[in-house]
């Protein structure tokens, strides 16, 4: 057998026999082909393509970390219906695909061509109506992809990244969970090369960050802005606000940065939950979007999508979904909220009003805290599903290892849109460190609700030398309901992240400090 199905494979197959529309065009059907590289390497890849006459719009799907080219069966057959031609493709390094994987690097960019080739010519595709689109890994060769080849004119990048070295390094803290995560599937499912682990390695021992950085920066379509703008294909992109993975103020930023027509989605969900059930045929709103996206840039159809508000927001806490003109829009004014003295019986300072001075107060960092982010893909996927997120009994947070502030019982509803920051000063003792903000919605027994949260680590600095730091949470659409309070907490470790505090280690937070919260 040329390759072998994986479950989720199997499950969308299964799907895709009672998910064809009455009305559905005639197809094709799927055949699977292979496409030979520039350096040689075969892919592995199928095709659908509708059975009218003449040149169709086409989709090029690369396959996500972790699967191959039967991830999309759904939705090219959906597409394939609807008049598209489609490919999906395996990445080299994955799967039954030859060669080792190179991370959307050059060579991933190459193929990405190759695979344009070969859809031109073997297939009824029309040159000048071709999109890319993927989830994930697949994301992230689309958009670079498009910087490379002007061939691209429509991209969906679901789940994906612009910004790599944000991904491994944000807040000067590596990521663990989620890297691990991408490295046990790559030695489970892919060939990995030289290069790749020398890359990890070091990623893991904390040793040569400039390269590690180098190796992501290349990775990057943010690395490749002025050529993207210069193709000015159309994008859409659509994440979750808790994407532990890909975390989304780098794609809040890099839409900003798109000169071409361009959307964005944000929704409740982990990495790739947002879009994951219309991988299996199922209804699902990113998907809706895609196939409307690519009718209008890539078929001519006059949907309205192209003039439509461009940024998308579905709120964590429910409700109608909100649309801007662009993400400057989604808030309305910037309410700060400062940090006050922390009270020597409680443990707790307050949190609102002006920030003051002449206080501190000591955290020491030996043990962890009940504020935590949660489980990478588990924790912040669940909350999509049931609407509950990471929680924290606020006084069960530990005051020895930790900064905590509350603030008063809000009289009205205070509906957060967009990226907070919390601006914190305080004074190590040691020249390496973490912190992590955490943001809380607290009811009235003291449950708190992470609304989102964010590290920030230094390395090499001077030890017991104030500093700041202003910690720039993930960006997030949020409503603390009349009654309830906000929460800041502020410890030393996270089992989301490599931290870099030492045994004994701890930090004086003082003033001025400040959380500043973005409201409409």
């Amino acid at each position: 057998m040329r390759r072998s199905l994986s479950l989720l494979a199997v499950a969308v197959l299964a799907a895709t026999t009672w998910a064809v529309p009455a009305q559905a065009a005639p197809t094709t059907g799927f055949r699977f082909i292979d496409i030979t590289a520039p350096d040689g390497v075969v892919l592995n890849a199928n095709v659908i393509e509708p059975t009218s006459p003449g040149r169709h719009p086409a989709v090029v799907f690369p396959s996500s970390w972790g699967l191959n080219d039967l991830e999309y069966v759904a939705q090219a057959g959906a597409l394939a219906e609807g008049g598209y031609t489609v490919l999906s493709y395996t990445p080299r390094g994955w799967w039954a695909s030859g060669g080792e994987i190179d991370t959307a690097g050059p060579k991933d960019v190459a193929d990405a061509s190759r695979v344009l080739d070969w859809l031109v010519a073997n297939t009824t595709a029309d040159a000048s109506r071709i999109g890319m689109a993927g989830v994930s890994y697949g994301a992230g060769i689309s958009l670079i992809t498009s910087a490379h080849d002007a061939r691209v004119r429509a991209v969906a990048a679901l789940s994906g990244w612009s910004d790599l070295v944000a991904s491994l390094y944000g807040g000067d803290t590596r990521r663990l969970q989620s890297s691990a995560l991408l490295v046990g599937a790559a030695a489970l499912l892919g060939d990995t090369s030289a290069e790749f682990d020398a890359v990890i390695a070091d990623f893991y021992a904390n040793r040569n960050i400039p390269g590690v950085k180098a190796f992501a920066q290349a990775r990057s379509a943010a690395a490749y802005l002025p050529a993207l703008n210069a193709n000015r294909p159309a994008v859409l992109m659509a994440s979750g606000y808790g994407d532990t993975i890909f975390p989304p103020n780098q794609l809040v930023d890099f839409y900003g940065a798109l000169a071409g027509p361009k959307r964005l989605e944000l929704a409740p969900g982990d990495h790739a939950i947002p879009e994951l059930t219309g991988l299996a045929g199922l209804d699902n709103h990113v998907w809706t979007s895609v196939r409307r996206w690519f009718d209008r840039h890539l078929s001519g159809i006059a949907n309205g999508i192209d003039t439509e508000p461009s940024v998308v927001l579905r709120s964590m806490t429910g409700g109608p979904v909100e649309a801007y003109s662009n993400w400057a829009a989604t808030s309305t004014t910037t309410r700060r909220y400062g940090l006050s003295e922390v009270n020597w019986l409680t443990g707790t300072g307050g949190l609102g009003g002006t920030a003051t001075t002449g206080w501190s107060r000591r955290a020491w960092f030996n043990d962890d805290t009940v504020a935590a982010g949660g489980v990478v893909l588990l924790s912040n996927g669940l909350q999509a599903l049931t609407g509950i997120p990471p929680t924290a009994w606020l006084p069960a947070v530990d005051r020895d290892n930790a900064g905590v502030w509350l603030g008063d019982t809000t009289g009205a509803t205070v509906r957060i849109r967009g990226s907070a920051t919390v601006h914190a000063r305080f004074t190590p003792t040691e020249r390496s460190g973490t912190i992590v903000a955490y943001l809380y919605d607290v009811d009235a027994l003291g449950t708190g609700r992470l609304i989102t949260h964010a590290p920030v680590s230094w390395l090499d600095a001077t030890a017991n030398t104030a500093r700041t730091a202003d910690i720039r949470l993930p960006a997030t659409s949020w409503d603390v309901p009349a009654g309830h309070r906000l929460a800041l907490v502020i410890d030393g470790h996270d089992g989301l992240y490599l931290d870099e505090n030492a045994w004994l280690g701890s930090v004086a937070f003082s003033g001025q400090s400040w959380l500043d919260l973005p409201t409409r």
